[in-house]
């Protein structure tokens, strides 16, 4: 939202209120020495620019930030309170990204004159820009009930939009208004398409969205906003589970904009839930090439590599998240886990039961701690460790058949027997070597009992 907002803020507020091709001045402008200040709502006389402020808006036309500077803060010396004057240095704060230097002008420009559009837009952007969303959807709302300082339908249009970004998560059919309301004013342009996919996905209608995204693409498939709309699309699809449409989709995206993070981490999320791990590996370390300190790609990383066969690599990523989040019980869980498949039992077993203790009810942890402990012949540890299992996840064949193999290594061969003839009832060929080894234990178990 805040590069959105930026934008806006570059491509409207300067059209708005310098961008005009009357002598450089705002819309409106007919008499340059008639210190008029920006029309109130429904006024359409001509409005012009102080006599003072001319040469410094000519130059912030041209992107001479330095050489308008002395010049408008010379004619705010002389009208302290001038809310044209402010607006113009709020502007130049902003172009120096000096946003608080900024907002504290705008402020002071709507309090002067607090019928101004220009200010009450810029003031709202700019707080949007530093996620103050409540007070900048309160000025944004007020500059929809303005008029510019001249009729000027774009800007008006672009107000409703910026409220209905503020709006899309927190109220969509508030948005939604909001944009049909910009779309009164001025033609749809591709960033509307966009917008109307994000709102309707935020009300929950994927079938919209999904249309939404479809038609942008097919507008403008090698534009920058393409890889937006790409990746909104597989959002929507990856919800769906459709993974076989969502690959094509971002293959051809990357080869557009091939160092596109949310892209590169789409697809390696897609080829993980394909069961492409090889494919998914070299996605995943591009990835952490661009972003190097993101710990949501590490983990996505380290859990690749561990689960397609290379825990060698998985290990000092494992062990360098859980140095920097030792209490953070995912990290340990895969920790553990990978050290398993390591056959590093007594370690694993030590970093799960740390895991069991953060998060009881993590089933899977404690599966992955009764499986450690029973291969390190702590067999108690493992039958407890299931029974804490049992509570949160349904019994599986390979619970029973570990069941039996603690209780039997125990010499509690009434519970092992029983453990034994629910695994293979259980089973039904699927697990061949565990149920001959099933078979054979239930047979000596019966001679010598």
């Amino acid at each position: 939202m805040k590069k959105y907002l930026r934008a806006i803020i570059g491509a409207v507020l300067l059209a708005a209120a310098h961008g005009y091709s009357q002598s450089q001045l705002p819309p409106g402008t007919q008499q340059p020495d008639a210190p008029v200040r920006p029309a109130a709502p429904g006024q359409q006389q001509a409005v012009t620019v102080p006599s003072g402020l001319m040469e410094a808006e000519g130059k912030i036309e041209q992107r001479d930030f330095t050489g308008a500077r002395p010049l408008v803060e010379k004619y705010l010396n002389e009208h302290p309170n001038d809310a044209r004057g402010l607006f113009d240095l709020g502007y130049l704060e902003q172009a120096a990204q000096r946003d608080d230097a900024a907002i504290a002008d705008y402020r002071k420009a709507v309090a002067s004159d607090p019928k101004q559009f220009e200010a009450r837009l810029a003031l709202g952007l700019a707080l949007a820009g530093q996620n103050k969303h409540d007070e900048a959807r309160e000025q944004i709302q007020v500059a929809t009930l303005l008029s510019p300082s001249a009729p000027n339908p774009n800007a008006q249009a672009q107000a409703f939009r910026a409220l209905a970004e503020l709006d899309r998560t927190r109220d969509p059919e508030v948005a939604r208004q909001s944009l049909l309301s910009a779309l009164r004013l001025s033609p749809e342009t591709p960033e509307d398409l966009l917008l109307t996919a994000r709102i309707a996905e935020a009300s929950d209608d994927g079938e919209t969205a999904e249309a939404a995204y479809r038609r942008l693409l097919n507008q403008k498939p090698q534009s920058g906003i393409a890889t937006q709309a790409t990746s909104g699309l597989v959002h929507l699809l990856l919800k769906q589970q459709k993974y076989e449409d969502a690959e094509p989709l971002l293959k051809t995206a990357l080869g557009r904009d091939p160092d596109d993070p949310s892209l590169n981490a789409q697809l390696a999320t897609t080829l993980i839930a394909e069961r492409k791990d090889p494919e998914a590996l070299p996605v995943l370390e591009k990835l952490r090439g661009l972003e190097p300190d993101n710990p949501a790609v590490d983990r996505m990383l380290a859990d690749a590599y561990s689960q397609a066969g290379h825990p060698e690599k998985a290990a000092p990523i494992y062990a360098e998240m859980a140095q920097k989040h030792p209490e953070d019980e995912e990290i340990l869980t895969g920790q553990g886990q990978n050290m398993i498949r390591q056959k590093r039992y007594p370690e694993a077993q030590e970093v799960l039961e740390k895991a069991v203790k953060l998060k009881p009810e993590d089933g899977d942890a404690w599966a992955a701690l009764a499986f450690a402990a029973s291969q390190s012949a702590q067999y108690s540890i493992a039958l407890q460790a299931l029974s804490m299992r049992a509570k949160y996840l349904p019994e599986t064949p390979g619970t029973y058949f570990l069941r039996a193999t603690s209780y039997d290594n125990l010499h509690q061969t009434k519970a092992a027997v029983d453990y034994y003839k629910r695994f293979l009832q259980e089973a039904g060929g699927k697990f061949p070597d565990q149920e001959w080894q099933a078979k054979q234990r239930l047979a000596t178990l019966n001679k010598v009992h």
